[in-house]
């Protein structure tokens, strides 16, 4: 028993996909923020424009 316990905490071979999966989803909530403030930065824009008309 106690080395199977030994054996899966030295296993590291999950460890990459989980990392991959946690730069991945820090880069999709990263481009989430970064469209949603230029969706308001355009829609300010076209506020201006549309009210100049």
């Amino acid at each position: 028993m106690f080395a199977m316990l030994t054996k899966l905490l030295r296993d590291e071979g999950g460890a990459t996909a989980i990392e991959y999966a946690m730069v991945a989803s820090l880069v999709s909530v990263v481009a989430f923020f970064c469209i949603s403030s230029i969706g308001n930065s355009v829609s300010a824009h076209f506020e201006s424009v549309a009210n100049a008309l």
